[in-house]
């Protein structure tokens, strides 16, 4: 029996412990906020890792979840690693009402399945399985479990690009494409919070020049609007306002949150022109306007590199009986950060499903299976390519 034989012998072997730990998993509230939910995720993957051929680090977090590295302990020393990324966190707050889990035949439903508690469960057992061939002693792997990715990662992002500085590619376990796409590219986005100072007054007495933060604010969402351009891949989004305390009075202060997506680094300081520029200028006279980052990933380019690494994880699902292709994604993800350091990686290795991000969150349950054969394989062979030479050569 072949090595990929023996791999997907053993996953269908743990085909239920795979649902077991992922039905434990998504029974745990992980909202980015939930801080002990996101602990005690870390202390259930550290249980599921009982073998002398990884180590388990846990970092303490203040603020946030704390995150967790996992690290096969290879019997040779190599200058580069294979990263594995995946985050702990889900959108949902700790006071959600979607805190359930439920499997039919086909589909299994919660929040997190897909995005991305299901791409945990892979990686976890693409990593057992490798253990149980004995090759975990020689393949570097670090699967990298953040608890703060749905913000932008703030805690983790200094910590995954030094990871990825140090890996010779990269795979991260968001959600695969509808019909099985795996992702070499995104778009990049940035996020930030306007803020607007005017003059609080009584709405009876207000004259054509008062100094309303609102209609200020208006002038600059139409202005912020205009900047979408969907030819060259720019997309904005005035998402969040506020201001205001009441009908019978002139705004003092006013809020937007405003969404940037863009495809390229031009693009990106276009938009940060713009945005400066719409900043400064007053439609309303006397009002003051400043905004601030909230999170920012750079673009994930479809580069040559990214295409090569995705050709060797198709030919790889190929050899056992698997199709993938490639999308370009217009969303945002940890692999994003991977390749600001210009580390090739692959994104959407996780399995199947939908509506993530609300209450009617579904994975398909063949492609948990499938997926994680799959990540076990590929890093068989795309670590054996990279060491002759033959990935991206």
């Amino acid at each position: 029996m072949t090595t990929r034989n023996r791999i997907i012998t053993f996953l269908k072997a743990h085909h239920r412990d795979m649902f077991a730990l992922l039905e434990k998993m998504v029974r745990i509230q992980s909202g980015t906020y939930n801080k002990q939910g996101l602990d005690q995720m870390a202390r259930l993957i550290t249980s599921t890792f009982q073998s002398n051929a990884v180590s388990c680090q846990v970092m303490e977090q203040e603020t946030f979840g704390n995150h967790l590295v996992v690290r096969s302990l290879c019997k040779e020393r190599f200058d580069k690693q294979i990263l594995l990324s995946g985050h702990m966190d889900t959108v949902f707050p700790e006071d959600t009402e979607f805190n359930w889990y439920k499997e039919e035949s086909t589909h299994c439903f919660g929040p997190g399945v897909i995005d991305m508690k299901g791409g945990l469960v892979a990686g976890i057992f693409a990593l057992k399985a490798l253990d149980n061939e004995k090759l975990l002693t020689k393949i570097p792997v670090k699967f990298f479990f953040n608890s703060d990715e749905e913000i932008g990662s703030p805690s983790s992002k200094d910590h995954i690009q030094k990871e990825a500085r140090n890996s010779a590619f990269a795979f991260v376990l968001e959600t695969g494409g509808r019909n099985g796409e795996l992702v070499t590219g995104r778009k990049g986005n940035l996020s930030l919070e306007l803020k607007i100072k005017g003059v609080a007054g009584h709405a009876a007495f207000a004259g054509k020049d008062k100094v309303s933060a609102i209609l200020e604010l208006a002038h600059k969402i139409i202005a912020f609007e205009s900047l979408n351009d969907l030819d060259r891949g720019i997309s904005v989004n005035v998402g969040k306002v506020n201001g205001g305390i009441g009908p019978n009075t002139v705004s003092e202060h006013a809020l937007a949150r405003i969404d940037f997506r863009f495809t390229g680094i031009a693009d990106k300081v276009d938009l940060e022109k713009s945005i400066s520029e719409i900043t400064k200028k007053k439609d309303i006279p006397k009002t003051s306007s400043h905004f601030a980052i909230l999170s920012s990933r750079p673009p994930m380019p479809a580069s040559e590199q990214n295409k090569k690494l995705f050709q060797a994880v198709q030919e790889t699902a190929s050899s056992i009986g698997y199709s993938v292709s490639e999308e370009f994604r217009a969303g945002v993800s940890d692999a994003n950060l991977i390749a600001g350091e210009h580390t090739p990686v692959i994104d959407g290795l996780g399995p199947i499903g939908a509506m993530d991000h609300s209450d009617d969150e579904y994975m398909i349950k063949a492609s948990l299976l499938q997926r994680s054969a799959l990540l076990a394989c590929t890093l068989i062979d795309c670590w054996g390519k990279y060491r002759r030479g033959l990935l991206f050569g």
